[in-house]
């Protein structure tokens, strides 16, 4: 009897692992707002690191959250770095390019609670007077995160703090002086 038990508890494990092991092998988040203001003050918001305190999801989920800034002021080449409670874990954030006004991809290297890298793309499409600004991030799942996204939905998960960010986002840019 324990034999039949353990024989079957070992095919729903193997059944299981190979599922998990043919999930999609990447992720992707994306949300998109429209923001009354011109793609240079929203593209300002975003391209400076310092500034992410005024509209990022996170910023307020950890007061005391250590911060660094390495490399440029802003654009290609700025470092942000962060450490903080379990809410916003450990990280850091390198602009790999940016574009004026366009377009600015970020390398995210999350280190607590779990290890993991990310691309991350704002887009700035004008829109008469006011900017559809576009935030994605990319990633790669291995077994264990392909196992992870079968009870947790990133999509719902990191997409409501992309809705707060860009709500943020657009409060900001909108009481920011324009250029």
């Amino acid at each position: 009897m324990i034999k039949k038990i353990l024989l079957g508890l070992l095919i729903v494990i193997v059944l299981l692992a190979v599922f998990v092991a043919f999930q999609p092998s990447t992720y992707k988040v994306e949300r998109s707002a429209t923001i009354n203001a011109p793609a240079p003050t929203v593209f300002a918001q975003v391209n400076d690191f310092h500034k992410w305190n005024d509209w990022s999801p996170w910023a307020k989920l950890d007061p005391a959250m250590k911060q660094t800034f390495e490399g440029a002021s802003a654009g290609t080449g700025a470092v942000y770095t962060w450490a903080g409670n379990s809410e916003v874990g450990e990280g850091r954030m390198t602009i790999a390019e940016s574009h004026p006004s366009d377009l600015i991809k970020i390398k995210l290297a999350f280190l607590k609670p779990f290890a993991a890298n990310s691309d991350t793309t704002f887009t700035f499409q004008p829109e008469g007077n006011q900017t559809r600004v576009t935030w994605s991030m990319v990633g790669d799942k291995n077994f264990i995160a392909k196992a992870f996204h079968l009870v947790m939905n990133i999509d719902k998960m990191v997409g409501s703090d992309f809705e707060k960010g860009l709500a943020q986002l657009k409060t900001v840019s909108e009481s920011a002086p324009k250029p």
